[in-house]
């Protein structure tokens, strides 16, 4: 709990001030840093959901807190912090799982695209060749991930190229997927919260209970290296 509020605060420095980032001054690294710590930080604030309103409430506790003025006690209404996180997260999975939902239906009726038990739709771009993948093996691949509406959250090209994976430290989805691909092929996954990163979404890019869309060309099996 300590630490919550810590980062409660924190996070409410980040977001306390009116300037943009074209209106402040920053030519020094320190400078650059500090400004860095308060985009990393403000992240935290997203299970809040806050509207504008409740922003300015934020904005007025850390001028009142600052100022040792509070309005409320900390020791009753600090408690109260996390559940109100949690509450408002699980009212964000639930919402983004119903756009997900008729999202899938539509997909699904798709030619061309399959549906596994799981929930994951497969779409074949190209048939591959090479041989498949199994759950232990790490993989050479080319993806790019993306929400329901479009937005790009990830990308081996973002990161420089193809990137080697192993299949041991990915999401359910990926495991199921790439077993049905071959060397060589081309394939779009579309994966269900369940089997992607489920009602605790994955930093302030994929928000709880979202379905995500991944492109996904098999390059190779990486085969492991000889002593």
């Amino acid at each position: 709990m300590k630490r919550l509020l810590v980062s409660f605060v924190l996070a409410a420095l980040a977001l306390s001030g009116t300037a943009t980032a074209a209106e402040l001054e920053m030519t020094t690294d320190d400078q650059k840093t500090i400004y860095a710590l308060g985009l990393v930080i403000s992240k935290q604030l997203a299970a809040f959901r806050l509207t504008p309103a409740e922003l300015d409430l934020v904005k007025a506790g850390l001028a009142d807190g600052t100022a040792n003025t509070p309005k409320v006690e900390l020791e009753t209404y600090g408690p109260k912090i996390q559940p109100l996180a949690q509450l408002r997260q699980s009212t964000a999975a639930a919402e983004e799982k119903k756009k997900g939902q008729e999202f899938i239906a539509k997909i699904a009726a798709k030619p061309g695209v399959t549906k596994s038990g799981s929930g994951m739709l497969m779409e074949t771009v190209t048939e591959g060749t090479g041989a498949s993948p199994t759950p232990t093996d790490k993989v050479k691949v080319n993806y790019k991930g993306t929400t329901i509406d479009g937005k790009v959250f990830d990308s081996s090209e973002k990161h420089g190229g193809p990137a080697n994976i192993a299949l041991t430290q990915v999401i359910d989805c990926w495991v199921e997927g790439l077993q049905k691909m071959k060397v060589g092929g081309k394939a779009k996954l579309y994966c269900p919260s369940d089997i992607a990163y489920k009602d605790r979404g994955s930093g302030a890019d994929i928000p709880p209970g979202a379905t995500l869309l991944f492109d996904i060309e098999l390059l190779e099996i990486v085969k492991p290296a000889t002593p």
